[in-house]
């Protein structure tokens, strides 16, 4: 995999259970990794479930990182989301991600 091509960064998040100060159970995200990434494809496509709804899919190409499941998310330029799969490339060379937006 070149490095010219991983031209976006993006953070790969975990869902986390911590307590606060108060004792308090508190659910959260929390970095894993921040990675260089590949945009291979980015689209909107609409689905008509009771209504127009917008979906933006974005695939994105990187390095090689253990423990990456479809229960992480990305952060990318602000916006979180959810992984819907991820496919290995080569033997442990490369990692595609396909994500959803969350809602």
């Amino acid at each position: 995999m070149r490095s010219g091509k991983l031209d976006r960064t993006i953070k790969i998040q975990g869902f986390t259970n911590t307590v606060n100060e108060y004792g308090t159970p508190v659910q959260d995200w929390t970095d894993k990794a921040t990675l260089r990434a590949q945009i291979i494809q980015a689209s909107t496509e609409e689905f008509i479930r009771g209504g127009a709804v917008d979906e933006t899919v974005i695939i994105f190409r990187t390095r090689w990182l253990a423990g990456v499941t479809t229960a992480d998310r990305i952060e990318y330029e602000g916006q979180a989301f959810n992984l819907k799969e991820t496919k290995e490339i080569g033997r442990r060379k490369a990692l595609e991600l396909r994500a959803v937006r969350a809602a």
